[in-house]
């Protein structure tokens, strides 16, 4: 198998950076009061409802905003404070734990109330996951971002090993308002830490785009992004298959294991404690196997364990099926998640992880209901078994569509483009603009040089450019024009600003190619419309007028 190219040996911890260390820490407490929430809403649906369909609901409840919301959410985390968004759907989850908990105790709760509730949580966790990992990239440096993503990881599942059957003895004990109160008060370490938190981060020079176009430009991203277009695939793939482990516990414990609370509890926490091994050993794998290998590996696994939890009548035989699918879980998902990370520059990641989420977790919730829908008519062992059949499709999946490696591209801005001045006075608004660049390219070298510019497409795409065209002159057999346009000028600085470190190899493979007497013509023009100007005023040359031509820079 491939080895990864990722220092991960050498990196340092992520506990070793102060903030880093202080919101895990923080985060581990919320993680525990979520999971016992999630067994407190699970549990008091199966006293409310006998549906196996409205008891996988609770679950897809949860995962269905993260589908519906993520997109927006990422634009958000790109253009605003980050720490501030975390701040503001912590709190919100802590408003509506505390109602969800008031309700139960005053007795009002019906199955459809208990799911909107847990729908209302579930968007603020959704709007909260884009910014929460985009700003793990603000607390450690690049090179700990996969330990740093592993460890939080672990985080949640160290807390899952041992908060639902924590939640499972409060539900037994006290009933499952309690379970809701309980995770109210888990937020308010979290907003304290957030509270005192200050990213160190680089000024934005630019204003924020609104966020339409924001969702635009991060669809546009990934969609010229091959690395993290097959991670999406197979992240879809896998959710699908992954769902029913979790939708279907609380049905395993009750009609396969013939259990209460209390062995919902053990089963959930046994999925956790082999989450919490995976997340461990994901560091050390990360070192000796390629990253399909991993994921291959742990959709096999996670096949195999929900087999075994459909084939189990006895709790000790369910536990090593439930411990086997968790720690297949975590290292797909967190292997997913780092590939993302690794493969986005920071100007657009939260959005790439958004959709990373949406496509994942759409597929959890899809297949949470798919798989509900089974268990309801044909039994829980059914739906078990079909979910198994449906992840080794997934690692199968990796023989036809296997995932790249990661991390080697440097991502970091080029940071060696300057605003052009320009004989006609432009506004941000101004547009739309049109770029032509002029090349010449011997006979010899058009091959090659077309290759080049094949990657120079998806390049300008990606990075906000629409309409690209590449024209030969046919008066001029040498003469190539590279033609693309940008909306306006503030998306002509953007799409500039966005050139990546790796993206100058491109750059210099066309210069090498390109033979003219002096280096490639950049022309900036304004577009401009005929006849649509009063007959009694004459246009200024602000709106007529043609850009600078540039000679020496490559735009």
């Amino acid at each position: 198998m491939d080895s990864v190219t990722e220092p991960s040996q050498k990196s340092p911890s992520p506990f070793s950076i102060p903030t880093f260390r202080a919101i895990w820490i923080a985060s581990l407490g919320s993680n525990f009061g979520g999971l016992i929430q999630s067994v407190g809403a699970a549990w008091m649906m199966t006293s409310l409802s006998a549906s196996p369909l409205l008891i996988a609901l609770v679950p897809a409840a949860t995962t269905l905003p993260i589908m519906l919301l993520s997109l927006w959410a990422g634009a958000v985390a790109d253009n605003l404070d980050r720490r501030k968004v975390m701040i503001v759907c912590q709190s919100a989850m802590l408003l509506t734990s505390a109602a969800l908990a008031a309700t139960a105790w005053a007795g009002l709760m019906t199955p459809w109330l208990l799911l909107s509730f847990t729908f209302a949580i579930g968007c603020a966790t959704a709007i909260n996951g884009p910014a929460w990992q985009a700003s793990v990239g603000d607390m450690v440096p690049r090179v700990v971002l996969p330990s740093a993503v592993a460890m939080n990881s672990m985080g949640f599942n160290l807390a899952r090993s041992m908060g639902p059957a924590l939640g499972g003895v409060i539900v037994a004990a006290a009933g499952a308002a309690a379970a809701f109160l309980v995770n109210a008060l888990s937020y308010v370490g979290l907003l304290t830490v957030l509270a005192r938190w200050r990213p160190d981060l680089p000024p934005k020079l630019l204003p924020r785009e609104r966020l339409g176009v924001a969702m635009v430009a991060g669809v546009g991203y990934v969609a010229a992004s091959p690395k993290i277009k097959l991670v999406l695939l197979r992240a879809g793939a896998f959710g699908v298959g992954a769902s029913a482990v979790s939708a279907l516990m609380p049905l395993v414990a009750r009609d396969l294991l013939g259990g209460g609370a209390l062995t919902f509890g053990v089963t959930s926490g046994a999925f956790g404690v082999g989450a919490v091994l995976g997340a461990l050993s994901s560091r050390r794998l990360r070192t000796r196997y390629s990253v399909e290998a991993i994921v291959r590996c742990a959709a096999l696994a996670m096949a195999l364990g929900t087999a075994l939890t459909g084939a189990s009548h006895w709790l000790m035989l369910a536990m090593p099926g439930y411990m086997l699918a968790g720690a297949g879980w975590v290292l797909a998902l967190s292997t997913f998640n780092v590939s993302v990370q690794m493969s986005a520059p920071r100007w657009v990641v939260a959005r790439a992880v958004a959709l990373y989420q949406m496509i994942a977790f759409g597929g959890m919730a899809g297949g949470a209901w798919l798989f509900g829908w089974v268990a309801e008519h044909h039994g829980v062992a059914t739906g078990l078994y079909t979910a198994a059949m449906v992840q080794f499709a997934a690692a199968i999946l990796g023989l036809w569509r296997p995932l790249p490696q990661t991390g080697n591209d440097n991502l970091d801005p080029r940071g060696d483009w300057h605003e052009p001045d320009t004989a006609v006075p432009v506004e941000p608004r101004s547009g739309p603009i049109v770029v032509t660049i002029e090349y010449r390219i011997p006979a010899g070298s058009i091959v090659p040089f077309l290759t080049a510019m094949s990657e120079r497409r998806r390049i300008r795409r990606r990075d906000g450019a629409h309409g690209w065209q590449l024209l030969r002159d046919l008066g001029e057999s040498d003469l190539w024009v590279e033609r693309y346009h940008v909306s306006t000028w503030l998306d002509y600085v953007r799409h500039n600003q966005r050139r990546t470190v790796a993206d100058i190899a491109n750059s210099d493979a066309i210069h090498a190619l390109h033979q003219g007497p002096t280096p490639p013509v950049v022309h900036r023009r304004l577009e401009r419309q005929t006849g649509s100007l009063p007959i009694s005023r004459a246009p200024d040359a602000r709106e007529m007028g043609d850009g600078l031509t540039d000679p020496t820079r490559l735009s």
